[in-house]
């Protein structure tokens, strides 16, 4: 189960939250607002290295390598 970084759509509160699936609907533990994956930190391969090369963006990354 991955820790992931949200970001409210309508109060702008950041925050982790640890979910069973990256597909998960995550509300807003401040306003219960929707939410959306925020990509701005730091991102950890398998192996608990930071990833120099991965965006956070499962979509659009080419792998944890």
């Amino acid at each position: 189960m991955p820790f992931l970084q949200y970001k409210c759509k309508t109060c702008g509160k950041k925050f982790d939250e640890l979910v069973k699936v990256y597909t998960d609907k995550v509300a807003c533990p401040d306003c219960g607002g929707e939410t959306e994956r925020d990509y701005s930190g730091e991102m950890f391969s398998a192996t608990g290295k930071a990833s120099k090369k991965c965006s956070g963006n499962c979509k659009t990354c080419g792998g944890c390598k």
